[in-house]
């Protein structure tokens, strides 16, 4: 059983109503029970499941409650639903087959001889792994493989979109767990697909480098455009996914994504790991042929990333020196000089909190002149591909010792006293001339007089 404690004020319960409903009333065709908590009128029993915010969800299995991790929309929470519904491997027969491999997008079937034999603890490894995210079935009865096409031992791949049967091409009596898990999640993204907030964390995920086609969805031709682009990402399956979005509805990822003009349709690689973009030039009409030479030239290797920059500083008259991506490699990897380095964005509170630490920091090695104290607002900056880190929370604060490339990371408290002590510990440089704080320069005029 699925229970949602709501609270009737909270806008998100309310957006997710309508899906709820929707799941509960297809569900319960198939005897799956959704519920919900007022936790306005039974805050007792809210408190009692430890609910801190609204709509929490939770499923329910023998009295036992865990945590719904699932999507939020009904088709959504439908399939996750009918997975925990079921055992982590379904038996399956020829009565049925058919309605059991159309019950979800990514339905895995064992045909085999008996249920003890290969590869079957290694496929019941594989469903107790990703019970959550596909269905997992094992059939012993011949009719059922010969309705299947296959001879066992066999695994079939069904899905509800692109090739509709896919069947494991390697002997299927000696696959791994880990080798089946891989080659099903190869296949559970579809060739081309809209992309929005219920599935991007799939490909996000994938480990794989992203394209999207912004497209806007009242545009003509637009249809005809993805068409063309299926036979792309055909060509680069396994390399890169593809997807297209509504530039209408998320123009600020296309900004984010370098693509500053809003015209429509545009095409850009992402490299996720790396936070690469790869846009292709919004200066001339965008078409299929463009569109496979820019990926071609992506999977090659042979394409420059587009690092978004803010204009380097005419002047740099404080003590923290301000980098920007266009700067980055000069400055920062100048053989010369130590660099600590925070990395920050705008709208981070901590950071606000670290800046006048970090100016005092500054003023304190101002005259140091092998060491720079510097900072780079990097949601606004690319960080260039020789950066061998990705920063994905603020501040972040790194150390790169002069006269090479690698870089120590800043993990003690934000107080001044021990961002100075460890400057002090890691500087491969002298830092004589630094100007002392208040009260070190007053010992050390009092040293002097005595």
């Amino acid at each position: 059983m699925l229970v949602e404690f709501f609270a009737p004020w909270c806008g998100h319960c309310k957006a997710l109503a309508p899906h709820y409903e929707e799941a509960a009333t297809e569900l319960k065709k198939k005897n799956i029970k959704l519920a919900k908590v007022d936790c306005v009128d039974q805050a007792e029993l809210c408190q009692a499941h430890g609910v801190q915010g609204y709509p929490t969800l939770k499923v329910f299995r023998n009295g036992t409650p865990s945590d719904y991790s699932g999507p939020r929309k009904a088709d959504g929470i439908i399939s996750y639903m009918v997975k925990q519904s079921l055992p982590a491997v379904t038996q399956v027969n020829a009565d049925s087959l058919d309605e059991f491999k159309t019950a979800d997008k990514i339905v895995a079937v064992a045909f085999l001889p008996s249920a003890t034999d290969a590869p079957a603890p290694e496929f019941s490894r594989a469903a107790e792994k990703h019970r959550e995210d596909y269905l997992f079935g094992l059939s012993v009865d011949p009719e059922a493989a010969e309705a299947a096409g296959v001879t066992p031992p066999a695994i079939v791949l069904y899905r509800g979109f692109d090739d509709a049967e896919t069947t494991y091409p390697y002997p299927a009596a000696s696959v791994s767990s880990e080798d089946l898990s891989e080659w099903i999640a190869g296949l559970s993204i579809p060739l081309i697909d809209e992309v929005n907030a219920d599935n991007y964390m799939v490909y996000a995920q994938s480990g794989k480098p992203l394209a999207y086609l912004f497209i806007d969805p009242t545009a003509e031709g637009k249809d005809e455009l993805i068409s063309s682009v299926r036979d792309v990402a055909g060509a680069h399956r396994g390399a890169v996914n593809f997807v297209y979005i509504d530039a209408i509805k998320f123009g600020d990822h296309a900004k984010a994504l370098n693509l500053a003009e809003p015209k429509w349709p545009a095409f850009v690689i992402q490299d996720i790991e790396k936070q690469l973009k790869y846009p292709v030039a919004q200066d001339s009409d965008l078409t299929p042929d463009t569109i496979r030479e820019h990926a071609d030239k992506f999977v090659k290797g042979s394409l420059a990333p587009e690092l978004k920059s803010q204009p380097i500083p005419t002047e740099q008259d404080e003590p923290v020196y301000t980098v920007v991506s266009k700067s980055f490699e000069d400055v920062v990897y100048d053989d010369e000089k130590d660099v600590f380095m925070e990395f920050y964005a705008t709208w981070c509170g901590h950071c606000k909190r670290l800046a006048p630490i970090w100016q005092q920091l500054a003023e304190k090695f101002e005259d140091a002149s092998n060491l720079l104290i510097a900072k780079i607002d990097a949601p606004e900056n690319d960080l260039p591909p020789s950066v061998p880190f990705r920063v994905s929370g603020f501040p972040t604060l790194k150390f790169k010792p002069a006269g090479g490339r690698s870089w120590v990371d800043y993990e003690g408290d934000r107080s001044f006293e021990s961002l100075v002590a460890f400057v002090e510990e890691h500087a491969t440089k002298p830092l004589t001339g630094g100007k002392q704080n208040a009260s070190t320069e007053g010992e050390t005029h009092i040293h002097e007089e005595l």
